[in-house]
């Protein structure tokens, strides 16, 4: 039998508001009448002592005002429940508020507002902001503000803050009095654990730089920690100003280590040369200089001339020394051949491969580079006489990039590198000598030599007209990579008479404008921008859609790497370029210039960009560089960067060819040398695409995430790609380059660009990281034909990622540490943990991506808060060992 429904009439109190409203009235009656006797007798109490303020008597007044004060502080609830006077008190809210305006007594009046202030708290109807209203009335002296506790002043600093917002359009005296109780607020906040609150609220009013005065030597560290955590979230100029604040806390309570960091964020070199005078010892500076040189900030003007120990750590010079000894202790200095990457016999191919074809040896060339790299040796090009003969089993350009492998082997070890290179300098074979050329530049990356050996010997081949173009190109692309960074201007007068040439090739000078925008990376060079900017205007159409020219808008966009809005002017004058390499220029421009800030707008410019349905005969580059945008301006901040890789799911499935191909890519920058297992099942699944281009992007994708880290579960499913391919001659390349990357430094390395924690953005290995990536864009005109040498730009962001410790005279100890994935403990209270599942080691160590160290034991007291690269420990001399072993 099926039930009958019935409709509620309007009579039945479902849904309908007004018996619910009756019913809600009686059962508040109801429970009125179920008060306990204590209850009741509070409520009388209460009702007894609003008829007393009735009455006319000031002193009754008095007497009646003291009791109710007592009866609200000594009436004690649940933490979870409102206060009973507070609760019975509603029903006079009202009534107590048109007394306060009837009364004339001051000093009754006051006690009064106070407890209205208190009321209001619960009690504001219409959003008056009662609880400021009468905090106001009954007076901010003294430690009157906290007399009501720390949930009421929460609430009043709120009210401020909506006050202030409203009030944004009066004058600023008409604000002043709201600065006024901030500034009785944010004491007690910092008093009692709440300086994140404290911090908040002084911004909510513009006043930030306010927390300075009130932070103190027990609550400084938690303040700066909070600011700097906030600074990418804030909109400019505010997270400069929170950056800016942090820096003149630690400066006055002498942390120059901290200070550091955040003066090379605000990118003022000033600021750098005060943390550095604000040292007190030499060892301190050492410390600073070890920063400077991870970030690549050469400025060895700040050390005395005969200081040679402190200019070693400036110039990264023992870099090459540590890294062996790390191997040495690792265990890891044994060379490794390509097939010990490969591991074919686990690769079920059926049909057996060519061994000895070109383009097999050459995807072994850069396996073998990117394996063995900055150990100095390997099975292929050291050992022996083999070097020249494993060039001469590559053809033609390949030839170029096995000679050229010799400098990522050999990676910041100058002196030996230079020998080993030598003897290719002289070849008559201009690709082989072209490569040689290379090698110098790559091998002189991310150190400083005092010889300036790169400079001497690739400078005199731009300076030759006789000599070849090949030679000319790879001495500009060796300059690049050997100066970038260095505002070197011996080198930028050499590059600018390339570019602005235009009897000579495209090729020539797009990667000079490349090369010149390494060098000055985000110093917004004006001459060396008019320059580029002039050539892309005299070029021939016919020049610009050359495959190259995309690297002349890159060497634009990387002069204004990081600077946000300084670009205006340049961007006006690209749209004066009818060409489509203009719209290619202004969008990596403005995905360079907001690289890292994870500025919303700017990534929703991005994806109006994506989102276009253009035709087939307009240029879709501009969309490409439009994705990588994506990726560049996430990549800083983490809720950005998740929230791209689900918008880059979106893109997959709606975007038009090049966008597809270039999610990947701006993927690979969203996850440098950190395999999320995600991003490895949805790289792996865009591996098989029907799309070649995308399968090609999504691999290279596949080998730059895992890049440096060994991942089992990668190597095992490029194994499996490897498989899937092998009748692919271009895809497998590709796939082995993926598992040289996997691999790279045999799992010593990483090419992700953040470092001091994730906290800062090295520009070079971005643009390292970048140079490839936009290659890759077209990889079937670049990479898998004669440019795969641009992968060597790769060497800009491989470092290793380490952690090594030294004493006070700047010689390796080991020290005791625990390593962990760090977890966020910004704002949290009391002191948490900042790693968690963390296993002691001693050092040195590695450290994956998302890992962080801290010391173990209180033996030693680091220079530095962030354990990471190189660290300088002194002997903490309250130390008792034996008091140690107990605990």
């Amino acid at each position: 039998m099926v039930e009958k429904k019935t409709v509620p009439s309007a009579s039945d109190d479902v849904l309908n508001p007004k018996t619910a409203a009756e019913k809600i009235k009686n059962k508040a009656k109801d429970e009125q009448d179920e008060l306990s006797e204590e209850d009741q007798q509070l409520v009388n109490e209460l009702e007894m002592i609003v008829e007393r303020l009735k009455e006319s008597s000031v002193e009754i007044h008095r007497a009646a005002l003291q009791s109710l004060n007592s009866i609200i502080r000594t009436t004690t609830g649940s933490m979870t429940s409102v206060p009973k006077p507070l609760k019975y008190l509603k029903a006079h809210y009202e009534t107590l508020g048109e007394l306060f305006e009837k009364w004339m007594d001051e000093d009754n009046k006051r006690e009064l507002a106070s407890i209205l202030s208190l009321l209001g708290m619960a009690y504001d109807r219409d959003n008056k902001r009662d609880c400021l209203k009468y905090r106001l009335l009954a007076g901010i002296d003294g430690e009157s503000i906290s007399e009501w506790g720390h949930e009421y002043v929460r609430h009043l600093a709120m009210e401020v803050g909506e006050e202030y917002s409203l009030k944004l359009d009066s004058e600023a005296e008409g604000r002043s009095y709201l600065l006024e109780v901030a500034q009785k607020i944010v004491p007690f906040l910092m008093k009692h654990n709440a300086e994140a609150d404290a911090v908040d609220l002084l911004e909510e009013l513009d006043r930030h730089e306010l927390i300075e005065k009130y932070a103190t030597k027990e609550t400084f560290e938690r303040v700066c920690l909070y600011m700097i955590s906030c600074a990418p979230l804030l909109a400019p100029p505010s997270d400069l100003g929170f950056l800016e604040t942090a820096r003149k806390i630690y400066r006055k309570y002498g942390k120059p280590s901290q200070c550091l960091p955040l003066s090379i964020r605000l990118g003022q070199q000033e600021l750098i040369k005060e943390d550095w005078e604000s040292c007190s010892t030499r060892t301190e500076k050492a410390q600073l200089a070890f920063i400077m040189a991870r970030q690549q900030v050469h400025m060895p003007e700040l050390i005395d001339e005969d200081d040679e120990e402190l200019l070693a750590c400036m110039n990264n010079t023992n870099l090459s020394k540590q890294y062996l000894n790390l191997a040495r202790d690792l265990e890891l200095l044994d060379p490794k051949s390509p097939e010990d990457i490969y591991k074919s016999h686990l690769e079920n191919t059926s049909v057996e491969m060519t061994l000895d074809s070109a383009r097999h040896n050459l995807a072994s060339t850069f396996v073998n580079a990117f394996v063995n790299a900055g150990y100095g040796t390997d099975k292929l090009m050291t050992a022996n006489a083999e070097g020249k003969d494993w060039i001469f089993k590559n053809k033609d350009m390949g030839m170029l990039s096995a000679a050229a492998s010799l400098g990522m082997i050999m990676l910041w070890d100058v002196d030996i590198g230079l020998t080993q290179i030598d003897k290719y300098m002289y070849s008559e074979d201009n690709t082989v000598k072209s490569g040689a050329i290379l090698a110098i530049g790559m091998l002189s990356s991310g150190v400083h030599d005092e010889a300036d050996a790169a400079k001497a010997l690739l400078s005199e081949y731009l300076v030759d007209e006789n000599s070849p173009a090949l030679v000319k190109l790879a001495a500009i692309s060796g300059l690049g990579m050997a100066y970038a960074g260095t505002m070197n201007e011996d080198i930028v007068e050499l590059l600018l008479p390339v570019i602005s040439d235009t009897d000579i090739t495209i090729d020539l000078s797009s990667i000079a404008a490349l090369s010149a925008g390494l060098v000055c990376i985000g110093s917004g060079n004006s001459e060396v921008s008019s320059v580029i900017l002039q050539a892309m205007m005299e070029r021939m159409d016919t020049d610009l859609n050359h495959k190259y020219a995309r690297f002349m808008a890159l060497g634009l966009s990387l002069l204004y790497l990081g600077t946000q809005d300084k670009n205006d002017a340049i961007l006006e004058t690209l749209k004066a370029i009818t060409h489509p390499i203009g719209k290619q220029a202004s969008i990596l421009m403005q995905a360079c210039a907001y690289a890292g800030s994870g500025n919303v707008l700017e990534v929703q410019k991005m994806l109006h960009l994506c989102a276009e349905h253009l035709g087939d005969k307009e240029d879709q580059l501009p969309q490409a560089f439009a994705v990588l945008g994506v990726g560049l301006i996430a990549m800083g901040e983490g809720v950005g960067s998740e929230m791209s890789l689900r918008t880059f799911d979106h893109l997959m499935q709606y975007g038009e060819p090049f966008v597809r191909r270039a999610v990947p890519l701006a993927m690979t920058l969203v996850c440098a040398s950190n395999p999320l297992v995600s991003v490895l099942e949805t790289l792996n699944k865009f591996s098989h695409d029907n799309d070649k281009a995308v399968a090609t992007s999504a691999i290279f994708a596949m080998g730059a995430v895992g890049a440096g880290t060994n991942n089992a579960r990668l190597a095992q499913l490029l194994r499996q790609l490897a498989t899937y391919y092998h009748k692919d001659a271009d895809m497998l390349f590709i796939v082995r380059i993926a598992q040289g990357l996997l691999h790279m430094g045999k799992g010593a390395m990483t090419i992700n660009p953040y470092h001091h924690d994730r906290t800062l953005l090295s520009h070079t290995s971005l643009a390292g990281l970048l140079i490839p990536l936009v290659a890759m864009i077209n990889a079937e005109k670049l990479i898998l034909t004669d440019s795969h040498f641009l992968l060597y730009y790769l060497a800009r962001a491989m470092y290793p990622r380490f952690l090594i410790t030294l004493d006070e005279n700047l010689e390796s100890i080991s020290a005791n540490v625990r390593v962990g994935q760090a977890v966020d403990a910004v704002g949290q209270v009391g002191r948490p943990k900042t790693i968690t599942g963390f296993q002691s080691h001693d050092t040195p160590v590695l450290l994956a991506h998302s890992e962080r160290a801290e010391m173990a034991t209180e033996k030693y007291i680091s220079l530095t808060n962030v354990l990471e690269g190189f660290v300088i420990l002194k002997k903490n001399p309250d130390y008792d060992e034996e008091e140690e072993e107990s605990k």
